[in-house]
Order: C-alpha cells, then sequence, then structure tokens
C-alpha cells in the first residue's frame, strides 16, 4: 500500500468515473427537469451580467471627477449656550 502510493499508481482512485458522473447528470435532469435547470443557469448568466455592470459603473464613477458645489459642503454646527452657562455668567 505505502509502495502503491509512492510509486504514483494509487491517484486518482478517489476521482469520480465517468460512468458515476454521467449517473449524476441523469439524476439531475430527472430530478429538476430542463427546463429548470435551464432557468436555472439563465438567472445564474444573468446575475453575472448584472454583477458585472455594477462593477463597471462602480468604476466610472470613480474615475469621474466630483464637482463641488456649497450646498455639499459640510455644515459647521454652532454652539448654542446653553441655559446654565447663562445662569452662571448673570
Amino acid at each position: 500500500m505505502i509502495a502503491a502510493v509512492n510509486s504514483g499508481e494509487g491517484i486518482g482512485k478517489m476521482a469520480p468515473s465517468w460512468i458515476q458522473i454521467l449517473i449524476v447528470v441523469v439524476l439531475l435532469v430527472l430530478l429538476f427537469g430542463r427546463g429548470k435547470i435551464s432557468d436555472l443557469m439563465g438567472d445564474v448568466a444573468q446575475g453575472i451580467k448584472s454583477f458585472k455592470k455594477g462593477i463597471a459603473e462602480d468604476e466610472a464613477e470613480e474615475t469621474k471627477p466630483k464637482a463641488i458645489s456649497k450646498s455639499s459642503s459640510p455644515r459647521v454646527k454652532t454652539s448654542k449656550t446653553s441655559r446654565r452657562q447663562k445662569a452662571k455668567t448673570s
């Protein structure tokens, strides 16, 4: 056993054969049907396309220079004196 592993003869014994893969594919088609599998693959393809579109939009926003306007500048709040401070000073 040890000699078989070291010599490379044991490599690939756990890999599925073509017959096993074919049986799994046939079972999947029987369980889900061709229509559901094709719908699922279409949904996956649509998800990939929308993901790529979102990535492209994010990259376009990052490269576009942002215009600074007065309305978008942060406003600084001025603190009003509290009643306690007014009472202490008077």
